[in-house]
């Protein structure tokens, strides 16, 4: 058996938040706790504009008017809307 001398002098475990690991894992989730919490603040602090019901329309009117008078931005509309239109899918010149 052991004597009371040798449990008196037995290193005591530490508490929990003593030690620095626990608190790394402890820092991710709360990280992203508050950022979520100011990313919800921003969201209501400042909402994304609404859109007209007919943004469609005017978006159509806008190239138009932009097409007409300007000849030179003719060939960037066309580059625009061909992008991502594969060259055996684009119209001839």
């Amino acid at each position: 058996m052991s004597s009371p001398s040798e449990k008196a002098s037995a290193p005591q475990p530490r508490p929990w938040w003593k030690y620095g690991f626990v608190w790394l894992v402890i820092a991710g989730p709360a990280v992203v706790v508050v950022a979520g919490f100011y990313t919800l603040w921003l969201a209501v602090r400042s909402p994304d504009p609404v859109l007209s019901e007919d943004y469609y329309r005017q978006g159509i009117e806008i190239n138009k008017t932009l097409e007409a008078p300007h000849k030179s931005l003719a060939p960037a509309l066309k580059g625009r809307n061909h992008a991502a239109t594969p060259p055996q899918d684009q119209p001839l010149h």
